[in-house]
């Protein structure tokens, strides 16, 4: 019983993703044939027709994952301790720093295994 449900349900998923494709081709090809409209008239019909698009797509299994793992992330990153800007900039510095250093001694070494080899084979 359940796996007749579960098949339901994903051939009731795999129609509303060929909706949502459909209307976001449709889009495309009536922003394209349209062009002579003024650039508001089509900018709304855009943003009209990815609502559609999205309220279908939020039907599905993946589009309710999605959107809960949207929300899950924002409650994350609302407990994260951002840096003030002393810290940044320090932080910031040190990256320079420690760049500018590790660039040097690769140059530094560069030249000499060029050194190195110009010895070795006497060019």
């Amino acid at each position: 019983m359940s796996a007749n449900i579960e098949s339901q349900s994903g051939a009731k998923d795999s129609l509303l993703w060929g909706l949502v494709f459909i209307i976001l081709v449709a889009t495309v090809v009536a922003n394209s044939l349209y062009s002579e409209l003024s650039v508001a008239i089509r900018a709304a019909a855009v943003v009209v027709a990815l609502g559609v698009a999205g309220l279908l797509a939020y039907q599905t299994h993946k589009g309710k994952t999605t959107v809960a793992f949207a929300k899950e992330s924002r409650l994350e990153m609302r407990k994260v301790v951002w840096p003030n800007r002393q810290e940044a900039i320090q932080t910031t510095l040190i990256v320079l720093a420690v760049t500018a250093v590790v660039g040097l001694f690769l140059f530094m070494l560069d030249g000499l295994l060029v050194w190195l080899v110009n010895l070795v084979t006497g060019v």
